[in-house]
Parts: C-alpha cells; sequence; structure tokens
C-alpha cells in the first residue's frame, strides 16, 4: 500500500511540474515578442526575418501539448494567461501597425492555428472574438492585401466553428458576448468588458435587431474574398459563405440577415458583373452560352467579344442560386427579395421598358439567359412574379394590370421580327421552369370555364369542318376545292362522330386526331416524304422527351386528370383565349408571310404548350373535334384559316411543287440557296408540315386527356 502511494505521488509531482515549466516557457516567448518592439533598431526587417513567427510557432505548440495534460474542457495556465493578458488583443494590433512589415500575416496565421488546434472553446471569449474581429475588419473587401491566403484560412476556420456551435455567430458578426445556456451556468454573468477569472466576459442580449452593417466583418471578408482573382481562394470562400447561409438555427439566420450586409453586398456585385457586360455583345452570343456554373474555373477561350464578361455575371448568378437553393429560409426569402429589388426591378425593368430596339435585343437575351439560370425556388418566384404579376383571375381583352407582362407579350408580335423572336424565345424558356404560375397566368386561367365549347350540340347536318363562322373575301373555305383536298371524311371521321351523338367536347379517339393533324395540310403541299429524313418516328421520340418533361414538372401541381365537369363552370358571356394565346394565334395564321425562324418559335412555343398534361389545354390545343361557340378559335380552326390560305394561294404559283421542293433541299443544306419568288411562303409551308407532325405525335403521346396513354 506505501509503494502505490508512493507511486500515486510521484505522479503528480511528475504532472503537476511540466505545467509549471510550459507556463515559464510560454511567457518566456510572449515577452520575447514584445521584447523585439523594445530593441529593435531597424523598422525595415520583415517579420519572417525575425524569431517571432518561431515564437508564435513554440506558443501555439505549447498551448497544443499543455491541453492534452488537462481534462476536457478545464484551461490550463498557458491558456488562462493567453486570456487574461490579452495575448490575442495585442497581437491583432500588431498586425494592424503591420511592424515589422509583414506581421499580419504572422498574426493572421497563429490566431488561424491556435483557433484549429486548440480544442477548448475560445470565441466565447471576449478576449479571443473582439481582437479576431479586429483582424476582420482589417480584410474586408480589399483584393490587394496580397493576404487573401491567410485571410481564407481564419474565415474558413471561423465558419467550421460556427457550424459546429451556431451560437457563436452573434459573437463573431455582432461583436456580443451572449453566452448559451452551458457557458452561462459556468460562469457569472458580468459587465461586458469585465473578465471572469478564466478571462471571459458576458453581456445581455439587446432587444431590437441590430440594423445590417457594412462594416467589415464575417460577412464582408467572405464576399470580399468571393470576388477574389485567384479562382481557389473565390472557391473556397463561397463554399464557406455557403455553409454559413445555411445554418439550421434560425436564430442564426435572422442575425446574418439583419445585422450583416449579406444581401446588399450579394446583390450589387450581380448588378456590377451586368453592368461589365460589355453593350454590343451580340444577344445570339448570350443565348448560344450553355448554363453556366460557378464552379468552373473561367470563361475558358474568348470565343466571342464580352464571353469573360457573361461567363462572370451568369456564374455569380448561379451561385446566388445555389445559396437560394441551399439557405435557411430566411435567408432565402431575403436574399430573393434583394435580387428582385435591386437586380429585377432596378436594373432590368427600365431597360426592359425602353424604345431603343439594341438595348431591347440584348436586355431580353440577357433576361432569357437570367431565367435559363435560375432554379432556386424562392428565385424563381420573385422572378416569375416579376415578369407575370400575381393575378390568377380569367383576363379581359385590353386588361392590362401588370404592365411588363403586357409589354413583354406585345412584343412578341412587334414589327420588329427580331424584337418577336428575342420575346418568343423569352417566353418559350419561361415555360420550361418548373413553376405552377406560369403556366396558370399565361394560358389555364382563360381556359377554366371552357368558355370556348358550344353548350348546346349543334344539329348533325349544321355541323361541317371547324370554324364555319368565318368567311373570307365572300368564299366559304370549305366550298374551296383546295381546302377539301386531302380530307376525306374517312380521315376526319367527322360524320361518323355526329352520328354517334359525341358530346359537346367532341374528343375522338387518339388515332382519329392523330390522323386530323396528319392529313390537315394536303398532299399536293406536302415534301417530306419526297426527302431522304428521319421518319415519324422522330417527331414521335422528340415529342415523348417534351411531354415527359412537362409531365414532371406538372407533377407537384395537382392538375386534374379529366376536363372540368361543365355544369360546374359558370358560362362566359365571352370567351377570350387571354393576351398570350392571342399574340400566338395571330401569329400563326401569318405563318405564310413570316421569317422562317421566327415561324419556327412560334411553332415551338405553341408545341411546349400543347405537351403540359392539362386537360383542358390538351382539349382547346389538341382536340380537333370541339364545338366552338361562335366567334371562338381554337388551335386547329387556326391552322384549318391558314390551309385554306395556302391553297388559295398556291393555285397562283406556277411550278409550285418543284419550288417548294427546292426551298426544302435548300433549308436541309443539300442544295446552296438561292433567292426565288414566293420563298418565304414555301418556308412557310415547310413549317406549317412539321408543326402538323409534331401536333399529332404530342397527341399520340398523351393519349386520351382523361389519362395517361
Amino acid at each position: 500500500m506505501l509503494s502505490r502511494l508512493g507511486a500515486l505521488l510521484q505522479q503528480a509531482v511528475e504532472t503537476r511540474e511540466p505545467s509549471v515549466d510550459l507556463l515559464e516557457a510560454f511567457t518566456e516567448h510572449w515577452k520575447g515578442i514584445t521584447g523585439y518592439y523594445l530593441e529593435a533598431t531597424d523598422e525595415s526587417i520583415p517579420a519572417r526575418q525575425t524569431d517571432i513567427p518561431w515564437r508564435l510557432k513554440q506558443m501555439l505548440d505549447i498551448l497544443v501539448y499543455e491541453e492534452k495534460q488537462f481534462p476536457a474542457g478545464e484551461a490550463g495556465p498557458c491558456l488562462e494567461y493567453l486570456l487574461q493578458h490579452k495575448v490575442l488583443e495585442t497581437l491583432s494590433t500588431l498586425g494592424k501597425a503591420e511592424y515589422p512589415p509583414g506581421m499580419r500575416q504572422q498574426v493572421l496565421l497563429f490566431f488561424s492555428r491556435v483557433l484549429g488546434q486548440v480544442q477548448h472553446p475560445l470565441l466565447h471569449y471576449l478576449n479571443v472574438h473582439r481582437p479576431v474581429k479586429k483582424l476582420l475588419q482589417l480584410s474586408g473587401d480589399r483584393l490587394d492585401s496580397g493576404l487573401e491566403k491567410e485571410e481564407l484560412q481564419l474565415v474558413a476556420i471561423l465558419c467550421m466553428k460556427i457550424k459546429q456551435d451556431p451560437t457563436l455567430f452573434t459573437y463573431i458578426l455582432e461583436g456580443k458576448s451572449i453566452l448559451n445556456g452551458r457557458r452561462a451556468q459556468e460562469l457569472p454573468a458580468m459587465e461586458e468588458g469585465t473578465e471572469h477569472p478564466s478571462g471571459t466576459a458576458t453581456s445581455s442580449p439587446s432587444a431590437e435587431p441590430s440594423p445590417p452593417r457594412r462594416d467589415h466583418n464575417l460577412v464582408t471578408s467572405l464576399v470580399g474574398l468571393c470576388k477574389s482573382k485567384k479562382s481557389r481562394v473565390a472557391m473556397k470562400a463561397r463554399e464557406n459563405l455557403l455553409l454559413l447561409a445555411g445554418l439550421a438555427q434560425e436564430a442564426a439566420a435572422t442575425c446574418l440577415v439583419r445585422s450583416s450586409a449579406l444581401c446588399p453586398l450579394l446583390t450589387e456585385h450581380l448588378c456590377d458583373l451586368y453592368s461589365a457586360v460589355p453593350a454590343g455583345t451580340d444577344p445570339a452570343d448570350v443565348l448560344a452560352m450553355e448554363r453556366t456554373s460557378w464552379r468552373s474555373q473561367g470563361a475558358g477561350d474568348e470565343a466571342f467579344p464580352g464571353k469573360e464578361s457573361l461567363a462572370a455575371f451568369f456564374g455569380w448568378l448561379d451561385y446566388l442560386d445555389e445559396l437560394v437553393m441551399g439557405a435557411h429560409p430566411v435567408v432565402a426569402d431575403a436574399l430573393a427579395e434583394a435580387v428582385e429589388e435591386t437586380f429585377f426591378q432596378g436594373i432590368l425593368q427600365p431597360q426592359l421598358l425602353q424604345m431603343s430596339e439594341l438595348t431591347v435585343l440584348s436586355t431580353t437575351a440577357m433576361l432569357t439567359g437570367t431565367v435559363r439560370q435560375v432554379h432556386a425556388p424562392a428565385l424563381l418566384r420573385r422572378l416569375v412574379l416579376f415578369l407575370l404579376g400575381p393575378d390568377q383571375h380569367p383576363e379581359t381583352p385590353g386588361d392590362t394590370p401588370h404592365p411588363l407582362r403586357t409589354h413583354l407579350i406585345d412584343r412578341c408580335n412587334h414589327l420588329s421580327d427580331e424584337i418577336s423572336l428575342a420575346s418568343l424565345r423569352l417566353f418559350e424558356q419561361l415555360l420550361q421552369k418548373p413553376h405552377k404560375h406560369v403556366t396558370h397566368n399565361l394560358v389555364l386561367r382563360n381556359l377554366e370555364a371552357r368558355g370556348y365549347l358550344q353548350r348546346t350540340p349543334l344539329v348533325p347536318e349544321e355541323r361541317g369542318p371547324p370554324e364555319l363562322e368565318y368567311e373570307e373575301d365572300g368564299l366559304d373555305l370549305e366550298e374551296d376545292p383546295y381546302f377539301t383536298d386531302g380530307f376525306p371524311d374517312s380521315s376526319f371521321g367527322i360524320a361518323k362522330k355526329l352520328s354517334s351523338g359525341s358530346a359537346p367536347s367532341g374528343k375522338g379517339q387518339v388515332s382519329e386526331v392523330v390522323s386530323s393533324f396528319l392529313c390537315l395540310v394536303p398532299e399536293e403541299a406536302k415534301t417530306s416524304s419526297c426527302m431522304e429524313e428521319g421518319g415519324y418516328d422522330t417527331y414521335v421520340h422528340d415529342a415523348l422527351g417534351m411531354v415527359q418533361a412537362c409531365r414532371d414538372s406538372a407533377a407537384p401541381w395537382g392538375w386534374p386528370r379529366a376536363p372540368r365537369p361543365l355544369d360546374s363552370c359558370h358560362p362566359e358571356v365571352v370567351f377570350y383565349e387571354g393576351h398570350f394565346l392571342k399574340v400566338l394565334f395571330d401569329r400563326m395564321t401569318r405563318i405564310l408571310d413570316q421569317p422562317y425562324s421566327l415561324n419556327l418559335q412560334v411553332t415551338s412555343v405553341l408545341s411546349r404548350l400543347a405537351a403540359f398534361p392539362h386537360p383542358h389545354l390538351h382539349e382547346y390545343l389538341l382536340d380537333p373535334y370541339l364545338s366552338l361557340v361562335p366567334g371562338c378559335r381554337s388551335l386547329f380552326s387556326v391552322l384549318v384559316r391558314v390551309i385554306g390560305d395556302l391553297m388559295q394561294r398556291l393555285q397562283r404559283v406556277p411550278q409550285f411543287r418543284a419550288k417548294l421542293l427546292l426551298v426544302r433541299r435548300q433549308l436541309l443544306g443539300l442544295v446552296p440557296g438561292e433567292q426565288m419568288d414566293h420563298t418565304m411562303l414555301f418556308k412557310g409551308v415547310v413549317v406549317l408540315e412539321e408543326f402538323c407532325k409534331e401536333l399529332a405525335a404530342i397527341a399520340l403521346v398523351k393519349g386520351p386527356p382523361e389519362g395517361p396513354p
């Protein structure tokens, strides 16, 4: 027993004795650093050529070694000395003075290593987080300090510590010493600035949140480093900012929004990058760019003037999109609101409303690229409402509750074909976004009551081909021999449907609907069968992809599988298809007189709408057998009138068949393009034939409107 007692006493002496030696060594190194300033005579000697870096390294090693000799959570005498004698405060002051030259770098490294390697919680202590904040104030958003790597190491350590304990965020950001429950129980509450025996201090939490401040802090340092020209520094800084914004604790998220300038800083940089895009950048180059990722390293080769600036803008927008996607809802909503107010409304809207054609084209192209880039729900919602407004009730002719929406739709039917083309591309991109409000605001709200249907079925002998109400040049289209060419009753199945007592909606079998669209263009105006092209299977394959994409987008929206019962629909006085469909239909009626590229874009938008799985859209755009109310148009009725116009025109064109084939071969690049009479007309015929095939393929893939095929 005496032997064991002696061994325990010896162990106790050996355990305690090194701590005394460690403290003596620690204080000696610290005095050596402070003594340098008393003895040095040459102020030009860099810090790295003095013994300061070595002494700081020894102090760090002592702190790390000492911590291993004490139970977890207990501070050793060296750490006590560090806190009580405000060693970090003094070092931050020396770093600010930058004496000797390069001292700030040494201080940043020491802070990072102490916070990273010492496991004892330090950032709760006033004598730790106050000098840390002082160091952050020195860096701010200065990119020319040459210390970006060291500054990044410090902020990365702070972000890691905050992720482990989000309550630290208020200490680092606001400089407060609000102890959490555990620490508050361990340490008595004292006035701020009064040190605890272990070197800490406390303060009472403020009753009101601090307003967003722009003094240099953790957030401004991170945002500044995110702009670094050094790609690795910028990448790491952005990753750490993502980590900070994604904190799950609501108090930390609220503090980040209310007590920092995070949202203004991020959105202002977005606006700066947008303004840096050269004014003469070709809109076609903007649209040709692939979706940019903020993780990509630069723009690569300068394929066209302005590409680097475009890549920087869209890369930062992609970063903000990902930040909003992964951030706490409080942060996500605040940042999305800031982007809307500062960028969408502050910069894009005034440019979109300008009259200059060049400005309209470039801004519309940038807006289209912006729509393509945005995916985060909070940001996408702001963008959609900015463009279309919140209205959900059915439209009336001349109703303009949201001027920007009206302006953008009107530009789809602009005198300038280039502006019309750019505007149609914008809406096609918008229709590809997974947001329910887009299709509802543009189209569906006007189809809810199914006011396009004739409520009282017509007597069979009174019903002819679709849209008998219209007359052109005093000649009914059904009386034109060219109009009925290629449209036998066996193809349309109209007589058969009527004799079976069809419902007002007149839905035909899928095969009949497909046949109706395929037979719509008369045989003498068809040219695809004469060319070595992909067959109808190609259209079906493309339709499968588009329909599936639309179904995936609409899956969460709760759309009905069958049309709304007519008895539950309030009949409207006059059906109005809405501003958007009106413009598209008006454009379709002029398909024989418009540029080829514009026709392709109009039909592309209509195909996208037809691919959506809402039964009212399916009915209105893909059912040839609708009994329409007088004066009402459907997509099929518009196509019927175009075909009637086409056949009357072709009668007046000699050798139109040969010329039509030549134009199609030119479009395929099989023969050199040559100017000839009626080229625009022939190109319109080609687009018309292809569009009817697309609609037939979509109808085939979708099947009956009551459900999937």
